[in-house]
């Protein structure tokens, strides 16, 4: 039986379509400015042929996939660290959250003055952005651990590490799923604005500036249309991994399996 939510979100997604297609075909906006959807659509398919916008898939998907496994390697351990220290916690904490509220975008001026490789000033603001979801959900996810649980182990003789290794860490996993699913959404939209703030010769943001150059709006909006399935496919297939992964995590937040 197919999903009810699925069909409601196909229903929304159509209906969105087909209102912008009515927009489109009613005169009411120029068409250079806001071309038809059904041109977007179509420019969109022409996409997946054409081989200079798929190597800038490539180069996108190269610093918004190198910058989020960075951010992850980082983040995690050291929310590990914060989250069973409450001393290293309160010590980091101001640094932590003077840094967080920092938006990433605004450091690409100093970052290129750091970095020469393009890629490398792109892919340091991703971390620096993506970094923040994940090291705040293992932190959290550690302080939420059942501390009756900890202490069952603890009169068992089980020392802080066994405890960290048996009960800390399995509890925050799914914490820590979800800071990196939270970190992926986040580390495309910084990828895209990177690409599009710092130019560069490849990337779905380095296509949209050479499409826009080109008065060609459809192609701008057919590229920002592969942008959303990139997305919606990698937070799909996080969704869908933590649902496996962690059924007893789902089941005891009311969600279904």
């Amino acid at each position: 039986m197919i999903n009810a939510r699925v069909v409601r979100g196909v229903v929304g997604v159509a209906g969105l379509l087909a209102v912008a297609e009515l927009i489109g075909r009613s005169g009411v906006v120029d068409p250079v400015l806001l071309p038809r959807m059904s041109a977007v659509l179509a420019g969109a398919a022409e996409l997946l042929v054409d081989p200079r916008f798929l190597s800038d898939i490539s180069g996108t998907l190269l610093v918004w996939g190198g910058g989020l496994l960075i951010a992850v390697v980082v983040a995690a351990p050291l929310g590990i660290l914060l989250g069973s220290l409450p001393k290293a916690d309160l010590a980091a904490r101001p640094l932590v959250e003077f840094l967080r509220p920092i938006p990433s975008i605004v450091l690409i001026p100093l970052v290129t003055f750091l970095l020469p490789w393009d890629h490398g000033v792109k892919m340091t603001v991703v971390v620096y952005a993506a970094l923040w979801p994940v090291l705040i959900n293992t932190m959290y996810g550690l302080r939420d651990v059942d501390p009756l649980a900890k202490e069952t182990l603890r009169s068992f003789g089980f020392g802080k590490l066994a405890v960290l290794r048996r009960v800390s860490l399995p509890s925050a996993a799914p914490f820590v799923v979800t800071g990196v699913r939270v970190a992926t959404s986040i580390a495309l939209i910084v990828t895209i604005s990177a690409e599009l703030l710092a130019g560069g010769s490849d990337g779905i943001g380095a296509y949209m500036i050479r499409a826009q150059a080109g008065f060609r709006t459809d192609l701008v909006l057919a590229a920002t249309v592969w942008t959303g399935v990139l997305g919606f496919a990698a937070n799909a297939l996080l969704v869908r991994a933590h649902r496996w992964a962690f059924r007893w995590h789902v089941v005891k937040a009311g969600g279904a399996t």
